[in-house]
């Protein structure tokens, strides 16, 4: 009876939250009937899907809904169909009415000045770092791949001048499973071989560990510590599963890659904090930007970051004006609306309705992670092969909610950390109408001689793999 209550409570609490925050808005972001799972080239959503096929390269494999217009929650496609958006920007939502004030402010007094110049924007941007992290110093660039490369080369310079790694020696390691990025460096220390295949010779001064065997990092730095100068890190594989932080040695810098899972995702404004960890390396990106703009940072002591002098690294539009405002303003959002606390607590819900899922679904659902409003719904691969995590989006995207397939087995539930209470029942609601009407249906009309849902074996680990 007192969790009801303190549920009821919450609930209460976060409705009158999110008038503040949003203003009025729907309590269903769910359209009215069905919606086709790929648009004809008679629509202006498949036009639109053609274009890009025809003249884009075909690096990507999306879910087949354009976006037309968003806010919050929800996104419209250009019939005026409404969804509710999992993916959510990788922020606080889309179109935040004060991030876009400030974007729009900023864009009619100056959008860039490049580093051969200082702005009025940027040193305010650096400073209000400083105040919430603690850390001395920030470097910034645009994107978190290119956050996660400045960060590996300050290592290896750290390294070499702080360590004495002999020249051209320096060893970076990282965990089996992570995803940083497509840059050559990182793919060379990636385990996805889709990532791998083709891009050869991959960098040397990669070596790896399974993420969380603290035993077997102790011994790689007992055995290289000498030639070692960082260790890279994901504190919630997002890819790979959530696990357990670990280790750090004092010779060794600790890098945390919280591109995704910083700025209040994981229920905390670092993932880091869950542990009580402070690396000597942060990278932030993707809500840094507020859904708006691109924005990455790269944090650490003086003792670190002057390592790189004039000349050594650098960015045309690292810490631009325009990029610079606006993420001050999703820093502000973030403290003011308390969408870390906000976070932390509807995430609690959310991972509670997804595990009655698994219950309700056992032979389907083998799994159910999460911290914050940053989850995993883990498919059982080989009961529903060859049914995949994409082809059950595809039917969530035709019940009106728009989530992320990762590899063929796993669906990323990451709403926005303004999300409302109602939205999230929505989008666990139908998800269980998938499973429940949907999924029969599509194991009944899978092919009879399909293949077995095999694992892939790892290039580079030889590791068996479960890959779409």
């Amino acid at each position: 009876m007192a969790a009801m209550k303190a549920g009821r409570h919450l609930q209460c609490l976060v409705k009158r939250r999110d008038r503040a925050l949003w203003g009025a808005r729907s309590l269903s972001a769910l359209p009215q009937g069905s919606i086709a799972s790929s648009p004809t080239s008679s629509t202006p959503s498949g036009h639109l899907i053609s274009l890009e096929h025809e003249y884009s390269a075909h690096n990507y494999h999306p879910i087949p809904v354009v976006f037309s217009q968003a806010k919050g929650s929800s996104v419209w496609d250009p019939e005026g169909n409404k969804y509710l958006d999992f993916l959510s920007a990788y922020s606080a939502g889309h179109c935040h009415p004060k991030i876009i004030k400030v974007l729009k402010d900023q864009a009619e007094k100056l959008t860039l000045s490049s580093r051969a110049f200082y702005n009025d924007k940027f040193p305010v941007f650096a400073e209000r770092l400083r105040s919430i992290f603690g850390y001395d110093m920030v470097l910034p660039m645009n994107t978190g791949a290119e956050g996660v490369e400045t960060a590996l080369k300050l290592a290896r310079k750290w390294g070499y001048e702080k360590t004495k790694i002999p020249k051209d020696e320096a060893i970076i390691v990282s965990c089996c499973g992570c995803f940083h990025g497509r840059t050559l460096a990182v793919v060379s220390m990636s385990c996805d071989n889709e990532a791998i295949r083709g891009f050869g010779p991959l960098l040397p001064g990669h070596l790896k560990v399974d993420f969380g065997d603290a035993t077997a990092l102790e011994n790689l730095f007992k055995e290289k510590g000498d030639k070692i100068a960082g260790f890279l890190f994901e504190p919630i594989q997002g890819d790979a599963g959530l696990l357990e932080i670990f280790a750090q040695s004092k010779k060794i810098l600790m890098i945390a890659d919280e591109v995704q899972s910083g700025l209040g995702r994981s229920g905390r404004m670092l993932a880091c904090d869950w542990e009580d960890v402070h690396p000597d390396v942060v990278v932030l990106g993707k809500a840094l930007g507020g859904g708006v703009i691109p924005v990455s940072a790269v944090l650490a002591d003086k003792d670190v970051m002057l390592c790189i002098r004039p000349g050594e690294h650098g960015s045309t539009f690292g810490g631009n004006p325009l990029a610079s405002a606006v993420a001050v303003a999703s820093l502000d959002v973030i403290i003011d609306d308390q969408l870390v606390e906000r976070s932390a607590k509807m995430g609690e819900d959310l991972i509670k309705q997804l595990i009655q899922l698994q219950r309700q679904f056992p032979g389907h659902i083998k799994g159910v992670r999460g911290r914050g409003l940053f989850s995993a719904v883990e498919l059982n691969g080989a009961a529903l092969s060859p049914v995949s995590a994409y082809g059950i989006c595809l039917k969530l995207k035709e019940r009106g909610v728009l989530a992320k397939p990762t590899h063929s087995t796993i669906i990323r539930l990451t709403p926005p950390l303004s999300v409302s209470v109602y939205e999230l029942q929505e989008g666990v609601k139908a998800l269980q109408d998938v499973f429940e009407i949907d999924l029969p249906t599509m194991l009944q009309t899978r092919p009879q001689n399909s293949a077995p849902h095999t694992p892939h074996i790892c290039d580079r680990c030889g590791r068996k793999l479960y890959r779409a």
